[in-house]
Order: C-alpha cells, then sequence, then structure tokens
C-alpha cells in the first residue's frame, strides 16, 4: 500500500512539473486571431499555440510572427509580424519595404510570400531604439502598426507563432505557422551584378 502510494504521488508531483514547463515554454490556452490584419496569411478564428521559450534561445528574428502586448495598452495582446530590428529604420516606397541598416546599406524586402496587397501609403520611420522591435500586420492596408509611431519593446514580446489551426474536427488548417526566414542577407559587393564582378 505504501508503495502504491508513494508512486500515486511521485506520479502526479511528476505531471505537475511537466504542466509547469509545458505553461512557461508554450502559451494555454491557444491564442485566437481576432482581426483581420494578419490576412491572407491567418484569419479571423484561426488559432494559434505561441512558443515562449523560443526567445531563450535565441533574439527576435525579422519575418517572425509574433504576440505582444501593445505598448501604450498593456492589456491588449496582439499579433503581427516583425519587420524592423533594432537600431534599423524602415522606409515604405510605392509598395515596397526598404530596411535602412546601422552600416548605411538599404536592404529592400521581398515580402511577395506573405503580402498579397501592398501598402498603398509610403512611409518614412525614425530609427527603432534599442531592444525594439518594428512590426507590420500583412494586410498592410488594415493593420494599426508601428506605422502609427510605436515599437514594441523586448519585454512585451511573448513569444513567436508555432502551431496553427482553423478547426479541430474536421482537422482542417493545421500546420507550422507561417514565419518567414529572409535569405541571408547580401552585402554590398555580393549585391552587384555578375557583370560588374567580372570587371572588379
Amino acid at each position: 500500500m505504501k508503495a502504491f502510494l508513494r508512486e500515486l504521488i511521485t506520479t502526479i508531483l511528476m505531471a505537475g512539473v511537466i504542466f509547469l514547463i509545458m505553461q512557461s515554454a508554450i502559451s494555454f490556452p491557444p491564442s485566437e486571431v481576432i482581426s483581420s490584419s494578419m490576412e491572407p496569411t491567418l484569419q479571423i478564428g484561426q488559432r494559434l499555440i505561441i512558443s515562449k521559450v523560443t526567445y531563450l534561445l535565441h533574439k527576435p528574428e525579422r519575418g517572425d510572427i509574433i504576440t505582444f502586448r501593445q505598448p501604450n495598452h498593456p492589456k491588449q495582446v496582439l499579433i503581427k509580424r516583425l519587420i524592423g530590428l533594432p537600431g534599423e529604420s524602415v522606409e515604405i516606397k510605392e509598395g515596397k519595404v526598404y530596411i535602412h541598416k546601422e552600416d548605411g546599406s538599404v536592404l529592400p524586402l521581398d515580402e511577395t510570400y506573405y503580402v498579397k496587397s501592398p501598402s498603398r501609403s509610403n512611409y518614412q520611420g525614425e530609427k527603432i531604439p534599442e531592444n525594439e522591435y518594428f512590426v507590420m500586420g500583412d494586410n498592410r492596408n488594415n493593420s494599426s502598426d508601428s506605422r502609427t509611431g510605436w515599437t514594441v519593446p523586448r519585454k512585451n514580446i511573448i513569444g513567436k507563432a508555432w502551431i496553427t489551426w482553423i478547426s479541430v474536427f474536421p482537422p482542417k488548417g493545421w500546420g507550422l505557422a507561417p514565419n518567414y526566414s529572409f535569405p541571408k542577407e547580401l552585402n554590398s559587393t555580393e549585391l552587384l551584378p555578375q557583370s560588374l564582378l567580372a570587371q572588379l
């Protein structure tokens, strides 16, 4: 009888520890998309499991879909795509997004993978403060985001979108969240056309 009780208590304690670890690593209950700001990538009613542990392992990266507390309204949790990193500035010209980096170089973003309707308005942002990030919704013409004058402090980021689905039964839309890893950023020499490289 004592052995049974000991095993039962051990099992309960282990289950509790596992639950706490899972609770700290991922978001339960799953987050639900409640606006159209990330369409067509994420639809209203779509659910997400958020990885809280990802950014303990590395810094947030350009192209990540993140959930965060809105800086001006901390009780409001939003979901957007991370576009600009600390020290950079963001420009939008004729629908194209350009990242002005600290070293003076300019990186044009290829967003055809997730933006179907580019921004109709031009934009020129200020330098992003240290430990803060510039975010935008994929639905560029229907999203309240960093273009309105705020950036996201690192401490406000809850986590990175990990798994998404539309319905449990029947199973629909299950898969990894559509984060986007940009190709390795090339230096200015690598960006030159091959014809010019041959003359160097």
